[in-house]
């Protein structure tokens, strides 16, 4: 690691919940350490599944499948009658699914399926609005059109150094413990007479099949490498477009493959191949960094010698891939001389163990139209990272109408590959996202304009200083001319230097009052993961609805984006929201724009508008409405039909709102004391976050300071009574700040742990601190069985800190000794 320079958390930072309690040692929910003997098999059974009990008092439910799932980036899950109970362990011949649960209902199970982010295709009815609710489409028809273009050629020519060290090439410590074989494979992209080392941006696809048969069309996922008579999907190659225009302007552009961890992560992964892709980034850029330094070797000068700085490194992951570049950049951050890793741009990603990615400038983009990923988990990276720590960095989400999950690659678009491939938006007659008339759905021409548009934009924004891109990024909603009429939506954090945070909103703080709402309060996640007198942000099953609020896979307890709720009526008392400033942030006369994020209440019907006003010390106010500044209160469009019979639309998510400091005619700048919010329409509801004043800059990130933190996978013995099992929590260096981050326990009776949350907790570690523990209780007896149980504990959003190994595993054996 570099020497620290890190700052500590902001004191109005994450959330802490009451009913979480902190403590230096955490104490996960109770969980039955009854050592195993064999499943019995009392439960349900049908023609495709089984229920059979397991010996800590639980269930495992396996289905059958007629044909391996098809190969997507969300997880599977599993519902019985109806109710999705979790994810799903996939076998690796993709045949079978299995998942353990306490719940002692699906000893009844009549029927058991696939469910995909919390629907079980084909069985939700579809969404029929009032008429005050008619479907709408939202367009760029009032977004500022930028002059500069980042899908415009520049100046240079492009030529293709392409590497291929075989199928085989090397293995990776997270797939497989390292005994699966994986390929290094990449297209290269380098400008035609650039001088001297330039920025390079390395691309990483995500979850696709590996391999095809040319002559009958089948895809197989299951081989690597690829079965006799198949051939590999080159998915690597699908980014074409966007590397090329990336490279006319002079970055070396690496776009790698990643089929040999798609082939084998289902069955032989902690974390869904997360920390395998990480390393297969790793591995990439040590190929590169060892060529470049090549001088006079006997087969010559090799072609990428003195042209690549890899002081100036950019990373895109798509997907699953997204997930595997943010563990790339902590990866790179815990080595003792990192590369510079400067931008980090996750493409409808997964996160699902929601790790934080601090003091690297993001952009999360987040496709409105996807079929796969449709809860569009991957908004976690921003929203856990945005109070991890006091850094410096811009962080931007943006929603990209119109656009599906698979469009982006051609190398996954029927049409313009000879691979199979498919719209992972199956309802073509959908008005929204489908065929119909009007649609916000993008051709795949356009979606691949707007993929370079963004990708382009946001590497030569932070990597080059080209800074003419930042109304892209920055809340501004900006477009430009080779993107034609898509829309595109953003929130964004701008760098700590250049912001002042005046409410967080994440919990209750001195200086902000609520008062006179119908409801004002604190909410986090959705209906099913609160605590028993919390407030939840949203009460739908349908997780795709809501991004903020989706239960992460491996962190399900862990709360998730905490905002304030507000809904009000005509009844309501002067209902008003008031955050004074302190008196060291009262001048605010350099920052650009007083901003916030905004987005109306699922259970809002009609208009909905708030009044902002901003007070002096003098008392002279100025007030501006939120429809006045744009639509960030407008619904998102809804549809009448359904994605596979999942109701995905008509998304709660949250858009960021500029009020220029300029229009606040009247107020002295310089002492302004109060920011307040007031309800511009009789009845109405919204979500409210991060009121700031600020000024749009990247800011200058790299590899993070903070201090990783990993989970060490620990064995015990059950004893023969209550007890409790210690693992421990190491650090690489010593903790400069106060730090917390969540653990969450679940266990199972089989390696196959994880499907059934035990419950979450926040450990609190003191500043100086070089370890700490985690206590999980057990219930030990005397009867003698002849397995193991295994617990999975996952260090999920951290505060302070990062997570490094955030996969534990509390393996609790057989103490007794058998009958005599």
């Amino acid at each position: 690691m570099r020497p620290p320079t890190s700052r500590p958390p902001s004191p109005r930072g994450r959330l802490a919940l009451s009913s979480l309690p902190a403590g230096l040692v955490v104490t996960a929910l109770a969980v039955s350490a009854l050592t195993a003997t064999p499943a019995a098999a009392t439960g349900a059974t049908g023609d495709d599944f089984s229920v059979a009990e397991l010996p800590d008092g639980g269930y495992r439910v396996t289905l059958e499948l007629d044909e391996p799932l098809p190969v997507r980036d969300a997880v599977p899950e599993l519902a019985v009658d109806g109710q999705v109970l979790g994810w799903a362990q996939e076998s690796p011949d993709g045949l079978s699914l299995t998942l353990d649960t306490a719940d002692v209902s699906v000893l009844d199970a009549a029927d058991v399926d696939v469910a995909w982010n919390g629907l079980v295709p084909g069985t939700e009815v579809a969404s029929r609005r009032a008429a005050t609710q008619a479907p709408q489409v939202l367009t760029a028809e009032s977004a500022e059109v930028l002059t500069a273009d980042p899908a415009t050629p520049g100046p240079y020519g492009v030529e293709r150094l392409d590497y291929d060290l075989g199928d085989t090439a090397t293995t990776l410590s997270g797939l497989g413990a390292g005994t699966l074989p994986v390929e290094l494979r990449a297209a290269v992209y380098a400008p035609v007479g650039a001088r001297g080392p330039r920025p390079v941006v390395v691309f990483l696809h995500g979850r696709h099949s590996a391999c095809y048969n040319p002559v009958t069309r089948q895809s197989n996922n299951t081989n690597w490498p690829c079965a006799t008579g198949f051939l590999p999907i080159d998915s690597h190659l699908g980014y074409t477009e966007t590397a090329e225009a990336l490279t006319t302007h002079g970055y070396v552009v690496v776009s790698v493959s990643a089929n040999g961890i798609n082939a084998k992560d289902a069955g032989n992964t902690d974390d869904n191949g997360g920390l395998a892709r990480g390393e297969l980034v790793m591995q990439h850029l040590d190929l590169l960094e060892g060529w470049s330094q090549v001088r006079g070797t006997p087969g010559g000068r090799h072609p990428l010698a003195g042209r690549l700085d890899l002081r100036n490194v950019g990373l895109m992951g798509h997907s699953r891939g997204g997930e595997g570049v943010v563990e790339a950049a902590l990866l790179n951050a815990d080595r003792s001389a990192p590369y510079g890793i400067r931008a980090v741009l996750p493409l409808a990603p997964v996160d699902f163990g929601r790790p934080t990615l601090p003091d690297v400038p993001m952009a999360v983009l987040l496709p409105y139209c996807d079929g796969d990923v449709s809860n569009q988990q991957g908004q976690h990276f921003y929203d856990d990272t945005r109070y991890a720590t006091d850094d410096d960095v811009l962080r931007s989400s943006v929603m990209l109408m119109g656009t599906n999950h698979n469009f982006f690659n051609t190398e996954w678009t029927p049409g313009a590959t000879i691979f199979p491939a498919n719209d992972d938006w199956s309802a073509s007659t959908d008005e929204v996202c489908g065929g119909a008339v009007p649609s916000t759905r993008l051709s795949a021409a356009e979606q691949r304009a707007v993929g370079t548009a963004w990708m382009a934009g946001f590497f030569r924004m932070v990597q080059g200083g080209e800074t003419q891109f930042l109304p892209l990024f920055d809340g501004s909603n900006a477009t430009v001319p080779s993107v034609g009429d898509a829309a595109a939506f953003a929130q964004a954090q701008q760098a700590g230097s250049r912001r002042v945070d005046v409410a967080p909103l994440e919990r209750p703080e001195p200086g902000v009052s609520v008062t006179g709402f119908d409801l004002g309060a604190y909410c986090y996640s959705i209906a099913s993961r609160v605590a028993a007198g919390d407030v939840p942000c949203s009460s739908t099953s349908s997780t795709s609805k809501v991004p903020h609020w989706t239960p992460a896979t491996f962190a399900t307890s862990v709360p998730t984006s905490p905002v304030l709720r507000l809904q009000w009526s005509e009844a309501s008392t002067d209902p008003v929201v008031t955050a004074a400033l302190d008196a060291g942030e009262r001048n605010v006369r350099r920052y650009d724009a007083l901003t916030f994020r905004v987005a109306r209440d699922e259970a809002a019907v009609g208009d909905v508008d708030l009044d902002v006003t901003v007070t002096d010390g003098r008392g002279r106010s100025a007030t501006v409405s939120v429809a006045d500044l744009g639509p960030a209160l407008d619904p998102f469009p809804a549809s009448t039909n359904t994605n596979n019979g999942r109701n995905l639309l008509g998304k709660t998510w949250l858009r960021t709102v500029r009020v220029p400091t300029a229009s606040l005619r009247g107020v002295t700048l310089t002492d302004v004391r109060s920011v307040s919010v007031r309800p511009a329409t009789p009845t109405g509801g919204v979500y409210l976050s991060d009121i700031a004043f600020d000024t749009p800059t990247v800011g200058r990130g790299g590899p993070t300071d903070l201090a990783q933190l990993s989970i060490v996978d620990t064995t015990v013995t059950e004893g023969d009574g209550p007890g409790t099992a210690t693992m421990a929590v190491t650090f690489d260096e010593p903790l400069l700040t106060d730090a917390t981050v969540n653990v969450q326990t679940a266990a199972s009776g089989s390696s196959n742990a994880g499907q059934v949350p035990l419950g979450a907790s926040v450990l609190t570690i003191p500043a100086g601190a070089t370890s700490a523990q985690v206590q999980v209780p057990l219930v030990g007896n005397t009867t003698d069985n002849t397995d193991s149980l295994r617990y999975k504990v996952t260090l999920s959003s951290p505060v302070g800190a990062v997570v490094g190994d955030g996969f534990g595993w509390l393996t609790v054996l057989d103490d007794d000794l058998p009958p005599a």
